[in-house]
């Protein structure tokens, strides 16, 4: 050992190249991205109360029990996904913990920041420990939990323990927690966070202050998702704004979601349209499925199942088109409960609901709600959704004509048929009935006898010849001086109501047509756009041709004659009839 030589040789190194070397120097941290993207739902989350959307109500609870001191030590927030509970949360804990060197006590008013916001913004707030309940459903970790209430906190005021999903915690989970609930510490606040309240023990609710956070209406969600396009320099239609936020069903937080989604389908610098986002959320036109609407309350099964397959043709999904008519079927209940102005739609669409509305009866709309409630579950269970949607159609249409309950008892009490449908009772049939009863069958009854005799109307003048030829004077007076006609097809009419036009004009026209005609009509009225009255046409033609006969030398050279002679009105005489006399010597010569 002693003649052994442990004389480093200088032709080796001295390390291993591949061994890791403890004493040597850490290498440099790998540098963070700086571009790396934030989606739109994190990088716009509310930073304050200010910024909450929609919830006015429970911001005005709080500032007022932070005003006075009297603070709960427990806290439920409920409501659907994207709301902002968990947001509210966050901003519950730093209100609570709120120290500036200006303030040392708890308060809402987070528009600058304190001493333990960023920690806590950041999670790794020592005092402020927010959990996920789905990940800690069992009794032992809640227990291990609550054994730290006892301490106080390390730095900041409160201890706060933030728990979402609470009710995903198992019943012993909910036990364990009652006791330290309704005795806690003074230094613990408790903020839960719950999407099913209803599954949340009724004993853990009674010791908490509770919040229902409402969903956001569609029109504040688009004037939020405006805000954040203009930040984010990106150019949406208004339209289509609404559409998400439509879509979004009163979540934020969705979206913003569908925005950032939206902001990519169109390139740098150029607008994203209506058109394009109502593809990427597999939506139809919602004018034409208020036309779809129309075909079905009008009993027109062939062209509904024509209107449904163009949109499915476009990508509209049928679960969702079934939701638009069940959207659509809801506003015309609305429209004839409460107006026109209960609906948040352009005026034209809202003017077609309302002449839906009112040309359907509350019964048939409540029928149509219903059929189309089984209609959507259908949609949804079967294996081909565009097949069952068809076959919702069909029955749609065959019903939308069909009497309801009340009508069809009145026929029965005063003895009149009920009104014959396509497939009815065959001519050869023979149940058993008398030769009596034969015969009584085989007469027609009045109501089969005015459909027969119904009048067609093919433009608006036969609207107005039907109704001097029944005699309805007051309808034909306000038709003929308040309806400036748009347009006109059999079975709707769309015009502008002149002005001192009566409110209920729309209602009349459709009940009379309906009653002469047989057939349901859909009558809108607009805001403009309309053509001249009736009236206000023949006043103009009668100035016209006072102008004209103005304008003539002889009378030109009457004026002249006599002074301060003034031209009333001018009358068309009748054209001479032929002289009959004459013609009777003419036969007599002839004889």
């Amino acid at each position: 050992m002693a003649d052994e030589d442990f004389t480093l040789d200088p032709a080796s190194p001295e390390r291993d190249a591949d061994t890791a070397d403890m004493f040597a120097p850490a290498p440099p941290p790998v540098a963070q991205d700086a571009g790396a993207y934030t989606v739109l739902a994190r990088k716009y989350r509310p930073r304050t109360f200010e910024d909450l959307i929609g919830q006015e109500a429970m911001v005005r609870t709080l500032t007022n029990a932070f005003s006075s001191g009297r603070i709960a030590h427990a806290f439920m927030l409920t409501g659907v996904r994207g709301v902002g509970k968990t947001t509210t949360a966050r901003l519950l804990a730093r209100a609570l913990n709120y120290e500036s060197d200006t303030v040392h006590q708890p308060t809402l008013d987070l528009t600058q920041e304190g001493i333990h916001c960023r920690a806590i913004i950041e999670g790794r707030h020592m005092d402020v420990l927010e959990l996920d309940a789905a990940s800690r459903t069992k009794v032992d970790e809640m227990r291990e939990l609550l054994d730290g209430v006892r301490y106080a906190p390390v730095s900041a005021r409160y201890k706060v323990y933030v728990i979402d999903e609470v009710h995903m915690l198992s019943t012993a989970a909910f036990n364990a927690l009652l006791k330290t609930l309704e005795e806690p510490p003074p230094h613990a606040k408790f903020i839960f966070a719950t999407t099913e309240i209803r599954k949340v023990p009724v004993t853990i609710l009674s010791r908490c202050q509770r919040f229902d956070l409402r969903r956001v209406e569609p029109e504040v969600i688009a004037r939020n998702l405006e805000t954040i396009s203009e930040a984010e320099g990106a150019r949406v239609e208004a339209e289509g704004l609404m559409l998400i936020a439509r879509a979004a069903e009163g979540s934020v937080r969705d979206a913003q979601s569908m925005l950032d989604q939206a902001i990519v389908q169109a390139e740098a610098g150029l607008t994203v349209g209506a058109a394009v986002i109502r593809d990427m959320l597999g939506l139809a036109d919602r004018a034409q499925t208020i036309g779809l609407l129309e075909h079905i309350v009008r009993g027109e099964a062939g062209p509904a199942i024509e209107a449904f397959r163009t949109l499915y043709g476009f990508g509209a999904d049928p679960g969702q088109v079934m939701i638009d008519l069940l959207e659509h079927c809801h506003g015309a209940s609305l429209t004839r409960a409460v107006g026109a102005h209960a609906l948040t739609l352009p005026k034209d669409q809202a003017a077609r609901l309302a002449a839906i509305g009112a040309a359907v009866s509350p019964g048939v709309l409540a029928r149509l709600w219903q059929m189309l409630l089984k209609g959507h579950d259908e949609v949804r269970r079967a294996p081909d959704a565009a097949a069952a949607v068809d076959m919702a159609l069909i029955r749609l249409a065959y019903a939308a004509d069909l009497p309801g309950p009340e009508e069809a008892l009145k026929r029965l009490q005063s003895g009149d048929a009920p009104p014959a449908r396509g497939g009815g009772l065959s001519s050869g049939g023979a149940s058993g009935g008398g030769g009596a009863s034969a015969v009584a069958r085989a007469q027609p009854s009045p109501v089969t006898a005015e459909a027969e005799t119904a009048p067609v109307l093919q433009s608006f003048d036969d609207v107005i010849a039907l109704i001097e030829k029944r005699r309805d004077i007051a309808l034909r007076l306000d038709v003929e001086r308040f309806v400036r006609p748009i347009s006109f097809r059999p079975g709707a009419i769309e015009f502008e109501p002149a002005p001192g036009a009566p409110s209920n004009l729309a209602q009349r026209l459709v009940n009379r047509l309906k009653e002469w005609t047989g057939q349901p009509w859909l009558i809108a009225a607009q805001g403009g756009g309309g053509a001249e009255s009736q009236w206000e046409r023949q006043k103009r033609e009668q100035r016209d041709t006072l102008d004209e006969v103005r304008a003539d030398a002889f009378v030109q050279s009457v004026f002249e004659a006599f002074p301060g002679t003034e031209l009333l009105e001018v009358r068309t005489l009748p054209a001479p009839e032929p002289a009959v006399a004459a013609a009777d010597e003419d036969d007599n010569d002839e004889d």
